[in-house]
């Protein structure tokens, strides 16, 4: 019997996904629920699982666009499994042969006879070399016995210094449907919004003492769960949520839609590249929550076992440079949403305080806004509830009993 394989839908608003591997081979057999393909959406990367056992017969390229319902494979669930892997012990010989073919060829790299031509411009060469400022020793001659052509000359570009005899290879791969789907959107970002920057800076060291304190009671309670910096920061953004409203909605047409719960979308890196999977009602969660959840999301991303479901939705966006060393950026917007969040790596650095230079851990962050949308008075004011948070989670993101907060 033969069992056509149609591509599942990955989601309601997708009509199509790439084949971006295949993990089996034309004729290969297969297990039932084995997985045999990674596809691409615009939206996740996704494995396709064989459905039943059988001989299998692709249908369908690597890079190939292929409609959700279109037969993307046959499977021959009649065929007999093969008894072992012996034939691909076999073949295992065939590698010796490169082998000869070394040995034949090392005679040939004699060099060629020297020549006086070589390497010497002809007049015309040597006036265009000397315009250039360029050493004839550089140049490999296409002429007579190696002799520098005035073409030669003509074509050769200036060293700067550069070293020659590198490797200067150069690959040409095509972006997975995801990446580009990323790309489009990031541009459309920059090109349909009013996109707009504020900046502010946030002493860090409220936040780490109390994370010393509490961190290895917090991570005992929770069952491996760590206190880290993103709870803090998402319950800080929730709340500036909560004051300036207008950055918690988005455009849709001529109309403003506002929400009345924050879904944040958090941006990891994940295997398939960039992924922004959403926490729902954050503004609900409790530390634990907020840092299970990103976790669990997390790990979903770097497994490739993230879905469309996941992603979908958010009202407002933080992402996290700091990890990996960026001291400040301009984060874009993830339409259609109206602002993100930008963290940044934490650095010892010499403020005023009360009149004194003192050294504290302090924390670049960003805020894109669209300008259309959101007023400066908002954004600021935005960005300063944020730091004010931070600066002072005891009071503001605990209820001044950060045992209570913390569960413990």
């Amino acid at each position: 019997m033969i069992l056509e394989m149609k591509v599942p839908s990955p989601g309601e608003s997708i009509k199509e996904v790439e084949i971006a591997t295949w993990l089996v081979k034309d004729g290969d057999y297969v297990e039932k629920d084995q997985a045999i393909a990674e596809v691409d959406s615009d939206k996740a990367t996704l494995e396709l699982p064989a459905e039943a056992s059988g001989v299998i017969t692709l249908k369908a390229e690597e890079g190939d666009a292929v409609a959700v319902g279109a037969i993307v494979c046959l499977i021959d669930t009649g065929a007999a499994k093969p008894s072992g892997a012996a034939p691909v012990a076999a073949a295992a010989p065939v590698a010796e042969a490169p082998k000869a073919e070394v040995k034949v060829e090392a005679p040939k790299a004699a060099p060629a006879a020297p020549s006086y031509a070589a390497g010497t411009p002809s007049p015309a060469a040597r006036k265009i070399l000397d315009e250039k400022n360029i050493a004839p020793e550089t140049i490999v001659g296409t002429g007579k016995a190696g002799r520098i052509t005035k073409e030669d000359a003509i074509n050769a570009v200036p060293s700067m210094g550069t070293p020659t005899g590198g490797s200067r290879g150069v690959e040409r791969t095509k972006l997975s449907m995801l990446r580009r789907k990323v790309s489009e959107r990031l541009v459309a970002a920059k090109n349909d919004t009013a996109m707009l920057t504020t900046f502010n800076e946030v002493n860090m060291t409220p936040i780490n003492n109390l994370r010393n304190e509490y961190k290895d009671a917090f991570k005992a309670k929770h069952g491996g769960v760590s206190l880290g910096y993103m709870s803090f920061f998402t319950k800080a953004v929730t709340r500036a949520l909560q004051l300036y409203p207008d950055v918690n909605s988005m455009m849709d047409g001529d109309y403003k839609v506002a929400y009345d719960f924050c879904d944040i979308s958090i941006a990891v890196s994940g295997p398939k590249g960039l992924m922004v999977p959403v926490v729902r009602n954050a503004e609900n969660l409790t530390f634990r929550g907020v840092e299970a959840e990103i976790k669990r999301l997390a790990l979903r991303a770097r497994d490739g076992q993230i879905t469309v479901d996941d992603m979908t939705g958010g009202t407002f966006t933080i992402t996290n440079g700091g990890v990996f060393g960026s001291m400040l950026s301009t984060p874009i917007i993830n339409p259609p949403q109206s602002g993100i969040l930008g963290m940044h790596n934490i650095i010892e650095r010499p403020i005023a305080v009360n009149g004194k230079v003192e050294i504290h851990p302090m924390m670049y962050v960003a805020l894109s806004y669209d300008h259309r949308i959101i007023d400066g008075r908002e954004s600021v004011g935005f960005l300063v509830a944020v730091k004010e948070a931070l600066e002072n989670p005891v009071e503001l993101l605990c209820d001044n009993n950060p045992k209570k907060a913390f569960e413990l």
